[in-house]
C-alpha cells in the first residue's frame, strides 16, 4: 500500500524517483526499492517521505485521496 501511495503522490507532482530522493534526502535506489515494496522502511524515512510530499503520516498511509500541494497550503493557512 505504501509503495502505491508513494508512486501516486510522486507521479501527481511530476517528480522522478531521483527528484523525490533529492527532496527527501534518501538514495534513489532506496526510493525505487520502497516503491516496489522490496524493503522495510523505518519510521524516520517514512517521516522524510511525508515531509517531502508535505503531507501527514495519516495521508501517506490512508485511503483518502491525496491532497494537491496547493490545497494542502490552503488548509494550513486556514488552520
Amino acid at each position: 500500500m505504501l509503495a502505491r501511495r508513494l508512486r501516486l503522490l510522486r507521479s501527481m507532482r511530476g517528480w522522478t524517483q531521483e527528484a523525490l530522493a533529492d527532496i527527501s534526502g534518501l538514495h534513489r535506489t532506496y526510493v525505487s526499492l520502497i516503491e516496489r515494496g522490496e524493503c522495510n522502511v523505518g519510521i524516520d524515512n517514512i517521516e522524510r517521505l511525508a515531509e517531502a510530499f508535505d503531507v501527514g503520516l495519516a495521508e501517506l498511509f490512508g485511503s483518502i485521496e491525496p491532497v494537491s500541494p496547493e490545497r494542502a497550503r490552503r488548509k494550513r493557512k486556514a488552520s
